[in-house]
């Protein structure tokens, strides 16, 4: 079979094409034909060494596909099931072999594409919405880099629950999508060579009267922290989910103090998947929306399994909106 392969850290052409014996199922686990892998920054993060992991390996902890052969004393899935998975390596590749108690049952409503393309980001939008700050219906909310993957995400979870939403985008056509998904409020970050960039928090205090949002969701890290920070309300949660800029320097907790005894937490999906009813209940809950037509899920590239790196240029130059796919 073919995978994509990497033996050393460092930039996308680390990433290697391989041919590769199929991996086969040992106790408690399923192999999957892999049909659809989602493209994250966390594959960026892995692939440089931002976030070690052993070495070789194979990218991608995000796919959807059908059980091809399930390891002794699986009783979760069963062979020709459709199912996708999260948190886990191996998808950039033909076939993946996954701990059965990680796999998703796909519904029929759902296709397998949608499915690699949801199931990571979306739940990522789920908890933040539902458990790191649980929306309440009139919040205000700021969502930075609103036309990205999670970002198009979790504006509509925070629309279904009732908040008024201020995203953050850099072109006229993200903030297009942006408003399709359901955002209020657009503020463009991103100044032109003859108009400097806005003061997003000094925007946000004047869209809420002064008062600032009740949460700001930043998976962007070290270019908007500032601006997050600005913008909560007193007591307000600053959910910092990713670091797609990179990493936010050290700075003084009594910070948190002067800002209005603001909350900052640095959250991650596997803490809130780890136990399996948790879950089943956020990947049904997803999913279920997606197959009802409550959530939309837009793919904005698909790329053949030998052009991961170039997938990995698009993510990481922001060229990119939705979400990306090997397919």
């Amino acid at each position: 079979m073919r995978a994509i392969v990497i033996e050393e850290y460092g930039g996308p052409e680390v990433m290697r094409l391989t041919e590769t014996a199929a991996p086969e199922p040992g106790p408690g686990q399923v192999s999957i034909d892999v049909e659809a892998s989602g493209v994250n920054f966390i594959d960026i993060y892995q692939r440089s060494g931002a976030y070690p992991v052993p070495l070789p390996f194979t990218p991608g902890v995000e796919a959807a596909g059908t059980v091809r052969a399930v390891g002794e004393g699986v009783t979760e899935v069963s062979p020709g099931q459709r199912v996708g998975w999260m948190m886990h390596p191996g998808g950039y590749a033909e076939r993946a072999v996954v701990p059965a108690d990680r796999t998703v049952p796909l519904p029929d409503g759902v296709s397998t594409e949608s499915a690699a393309a949801v199931l990571l980001q979306g739940l990522t939008a789920h908890y933040l919405t539902h458990s790191t700050y649980p929306i309440q219906p009139g919040d205000t909310v700021l969502v930075h880099a609103a036309a990205g993957g999670t970002g198009l995400l979790l504006t509509q979870l925070a629309k279904l629950r009732g908040a008024r939403v201020i995203g953050t985008v850099s072109t006229e056509a993200k903030e297009r999508l942006a408003r399709e998904a359901g955002a209020d409020e657009i503020i463009r970050y991103t100044g032109t060579a003859t108009e400097q960039a806005p003061d997003v928090a000094a925007i946000v205090r004047e869209l809420t009267g002064g008062a600032g949002v009740a949460a700001v969701y930043d998976g962007v890290g070290a270019d908007t922290f500032e601006a997050s920070l600005g913008s909560l309300r007193r007591r307000g949660v600053f959910a910092l989910f990713g670091q797609a800029s990179g990493t936010v320097p050290p700075f003084d907790p009594q910070r948190l103090n002067t800002a209005g005894s603001v909350f900052l937490t640095r959250p991650t999906l596997a803490h809130h998947i780890e136990d399996r009813t948790e879950l089943l209940e956020r990947a049904s809950d997803v999913l279920g929306l997606v197959a009802n037509q409550k959530l939309t899920v837009r793919i904005g590239g698909r790329y053949p399994l030998g052009d991961a790196a170039r997938a990995h240029e698009d993510l990481a130059g922001r060229r990119t909106t939705g979400k990306l796919l090997l397919a």
